[in-house]
């Protein structure tokens, strides 16, 4: 995946606000909002520009418990990983999911209504799920940042 300097322009504004029309980013990044509307539709298709969204407050919509849960796997294999990943997609109480390196095999981020149901979704997600070794959870007291932008590298001019 190839992008140029007015790329990176663009994504550095669409990752501040993806609400902005074609015509305030084309304007914004030097370019006719014909010319940015194809290189939006280029990003998109490539896969540079995964998703776009907006980042909900979890309190706002009754999921006031947030949490991060350290999940080791029984053992590394490609079936268990593969089964343990699909399981992390199709649960709507997990907001984002983490393969990673280290003490655990899967970092989670979820949220959800109450203790109570917290509870509910281990006993079913976690407990019931023979691949997995353990679980360690670490309650969010305050989310202090939230976003998803991601720092842009400036391709060298050769």
């Amino acid at each position: 995946m190839q992008y140029d300097r007015i790329d990176a322009r663009i994504l550095e504004i669409v990752q501040k606000n993806n609400r902005l029309t074609s015509d305030v980013i084309g304007e914004m990044a030097g370019l006719s909002p014909t010319a940015c509307q194809r290189r939006l539709k280029r990003l998109r298709s490539e896969g540079i520009i995964q998703a776009d969204v907006s980042i909900v407050s979890p309190k706002a919509v009754g999921r006031a418990i947030q949490v991060l849960a350290f999940v080791t796997l029984e053992r590394e294999s490609a079936d268990i990983i593969d089964r343990f990943k699909k399981s992390i997609k199709s649960s709507v109480d997990v907001v984002n999911g983490f393969y990673v390196t280290g003490d655990a095999d899967f970092v989670l981020y979820i949220t959800s209504p109450s203790m109570e149901e917290y509870e509910q979704f281990t006993r079913r997600f976690f407990y019931e799920n023979r691949d997995i070794k353990g679980f360690k959870t670490m309650v969010i007291l305050d989310r202090v940042k939230a976003g998803f932008a991601i720092p842009i590298e400036l391709p060298s001019e050769d």
